[in-house]
């Protein structure tokens, strides 16, 4: 079992980047294990960690066909369906709530 090399915040060698990096550059991880990590300290705290992996591993980003456009559309679709009236409410139902804003204030919505 090997331990991973730990560099302070600011500090990693060239050819490693975190997940975000490489999706910056088109990359993604590809099944490669966490190559490194970054420990940025914080007071009274433990440090923050950022995971970090090899650039020259990284492979392509995967492009979007039409089924994965589709399939995105369809559960962005659902998100907008109230589960109460069945009526799309024209924006994302927030979780906190459950339901589209008539459906949970209905004193405030009645005509």
């Amino acid at each position: 079992m090997s331990t991973l090399p730990v560099y302070r915040w600011h500090l990693a060698p060239d050819g490693y980047a975190t997940r975000r990096q490489l999706r910056a550059q088109g990359l993604r991880p590809g099944g490669q294990e966490v190559a490194a990590q970054l420990e940025r300290p914080r007071r009274r705290r433990g440090p923050l960690v950022a995971y970090l992996y090899r650039v020259d591993l990284a492979k392509p980003v995967r492009p979007m066909t039409p089924a994965r456009w589709a399939a995105l559309a369809k559960a962005n679709a659902a998100r907008r369906i109230c589960p109460t009236c069945r009526r799309d409410a024209g924006y994302v139902i927030p979780p906190s709530l459950g339901m589209c804003t008539p459906c949970a204030y209905p004193e405030q919505y009645a005509a």
